[in-house]
């Protein structure tokens, strides 16, 4: 039977504002009514009339942000700068520690309404976008530019295509900035006291987009040979890759990571030809110090990336032999399908989601069929099986459990000597069945192997704390900072330092740091099982509460018998953390 008008659901095109307050987590934290109080003022004040002065209409208040949607796209940029200059004026002389900073989003599309609420892909891109904006500022979408550029007196900077957490295709984002007002930046980083190098993704030249994870796969394999080299400092893939598809100053980037040589290049992919093309160029002075150009086929890609490191790294250090070199680009399989499907894997088990991984699974597993020997395969489906579990998603624990440790040792009997296979490997045992003595001195050997590792130290941090060693698990999580400060798993960094001072009994510590988690990835649900224990023993039961609220919202299955049944820290320290989890209201 057709449906009548009356339910029919409602369409049409806007332009759609979302905000939030940057870092309300530790505002509240600090001074809850306050903080409160302050942002209804700056709401009822500035932010509502100047929506209603745009011709604007506030669809929701979202507790620490706000909802919006404009018939013009024009209008809510517009309103949205008027906002941002009002509260630069609001928050003259008021301590950088105390101040409401609104970071905001605009998209326009096609959105649902449905009893004055609004639905749909055009409002999540919106939401995504505002989790991408600085504090006081504003990130629009690609259509959002087209259709105001030109019209106001702001400037738009190309941040790139980005893949917004469930939005299924990227979305060109922009940067809206004043005329004459200079792109924000992060905090300038000392140097090492080594030679340093940040490689920044190679540019896929191919002309098919579908072929970005292949230029991807041959940066990270450049960065990881690199790294293995001692006397070189190397920052992290994933803190390279928050430049992807930006426009960057090279002097800029230098700062921002604390290097003093930046590597960019390029690949080509056509049928089976294969180039690269290099520069490294000292970022202090902009000047270039190396370039060139390789050429080779595609069945001797390992022999480029060998050609390319040795090149970059002989320029910054003329010392490093070349033998010193081949060692640390070890070829990690002779099948190139194989090697092909693992970097399809790797690049789509980064979106996260569950679906994600699932796929990511299965393209490894595709990866084993064509090199049952590929020990990178084994061990990225051991850490992405101790994922599922850790996220709730296993069908049939005990079996995924056993294939998962399984992989693991398998990974490691095949490349004892691979930093990326004890790594992953280490990871996954150590949450699935709590192997913390083959684990622990696997981490130990990956570190070793490769001191510039990120993922081996950030990783091994989580590890460390289950099985006591805090302070040990606190350093290593710093100096996976200092190697990837703007990494996209960086929250696991903060979550082990949070985690290391809880059970070290310093809540107001451990509330700061896992505070900080939260706000870098908060759909991680386990953050909010040690949040909520933290602020329950730092007495803000309030605020515990909430945490143990956004747990149950992400997860539903946490009780204080899951906990125990799959308790990862020592029994004293867990039940520490479960006496908190439990005031803030975790089920038993």
């Amino acid at each position: 039977m057709a449906a009548s008008g009356q339910d029919r659901i409602e369409r049409r095109l806007a332009a759609v504002l979302a905000a939030d307050v940057a870092g309300y987590s530790r505002l509240t934290g600090v001074d809850e009514e306050g903080t409160h109080a302050q942002l209804q003022a700056h709401l009822g004040v500035l932010v509502d009339p100047k929506i209603a002065e745009h011709r604007g209409r506030v669809v929701k208040n979202t507790g620490d942000g706000m909802l919006a949607e404009f018939g013009s796209v024009v209008d809510a940029v517009r309103c949205a700068l008027d906002v941002q200059r009002g509260m630069a004026e609001r928050n003259a002389g008021v301590p950088d520690d105390k101040r409401i900073e609104f970071r905001m989003g605009i998209n326009v599309g096609d959105i649902i309404i449905d009893r004055g609420d609004i639905f749909g892909d055009g409002v999540n891109v919106a939401a995504r976008l505002e989790g991408l904006a600085e504090p006081g500022g504003i990130c629009v979408s690609g259509r959002v530019q087209e259709d105001a550029r030109g019209k106001l007196d702001v400037a738009f900077e190309d941040a790139g295509e980005q893949q917004l957490k469930n939005i299924a295709w990227p979305v060109r984002v922009y940067r809206v900035r004043l005329r004459g007002e200079a792109p924000q930046s992060r905090p300038a980083l000392a140097l090492p006291d080594k030679p340093s190098i940040a490689a920044l993704p190679f540019t896929n030249m191919s002309g098919d987009s579908e072929q970005d994870y292949f230029a991807d796969g041959m940066t990270e394999d450049i960065i990881t040979a690199l790294s293995h080299i001692p006397t070189l400092f190397v920052i992290a893939r994933n803190s390279s890759f928050a430049y992807k598809g930006r426009a960057i100053d090279i002097r800029q980037v230098g700062r921002e990571l604390g290097v003093r040589y930046v590597l960019e290049g390029s690949v080509r992919k056509a049928g089976q030809r294969l180039r690269i093309t290099g520069q490294l160029i000292e970022a202090e002075t902009g000047t270039h110090l190396w370039a060139d150009r390789f050429d080779s086929f595609l069945e001797d890609v390992f022999d480029l990336q060998d050609r390319v490191t040795m090149a970059v790294a002989g320029a910054m250090e003329p010392s490093i032999t070349q033998a010193e070199i081949r060692r640390a680009n070890r070829k990690p399989t002779a099948n190139l399908r194989a090697y092909d499907w693992l970097l399809r894997a790797i690049g789509e088990q980064q979106l996260y989601s569950r679906e994600a991984v699932d796929r990511a699974m299965q393209m490894a597993r595709r990866a084993i069929e064509l090199d049952p020997r590929y020990a990178q395969a084994y061990a990225y489906l051991a850490s992405w099986t101790s994922r599922r579990m850790i996220y709730g998603w296993m069908e049939d624990e005990a079996g995924e459990t056993a294939e998962g440790v399984r992989f693991a040792h398998l990974a490691v009997q095949l490349e004892p000597n691979d930093s990326i296979v004890l790594t992953e490997a280490a990871f996954g045992l150590g949450h699935l069945n709590r192997d913390l003595a083959t684990a622990i001195p696997w981490l130990d050997r990956a570190v070793a192997l490769n001191p510039n590792s990120a993922m081996a130290l950030g990783r091994g941090a989580i590890v460390r704390n289950f099985a006591g060693n805090y302070i040990t698990a606190a350093e290593h999580a710093d100096r996976a900072m200092r190697l990837s400060p703007f990494d996209s798993y960086s929250f696991a960094f903060s979550l082990a330092r949070g985690m290391s001072h809880l059970f070290r009994r310093q809540p107001p510590e451990a509330v700061a740091w896992l505070h900080k988690a939260a706000q870098q990835n908060p759909r991680h649900s386990s953050t909010f099982v040690f949040l909520s224990s933290a602020l329950a023993h730092a007495g803000q039961m309030d605020q515990a509460r909430a945490a143990m609220e956004r747990l149950l919202e992400l997860n539903p299955m946490s009780s204080m018998r899951w906990r125990r049944q799959h308790r990862f820290f020592p029994e004293t320290d867990n039940e520490y953390m479960l006496d908190g989890a439990r005031l803030a209201g975790l089920p038993e």
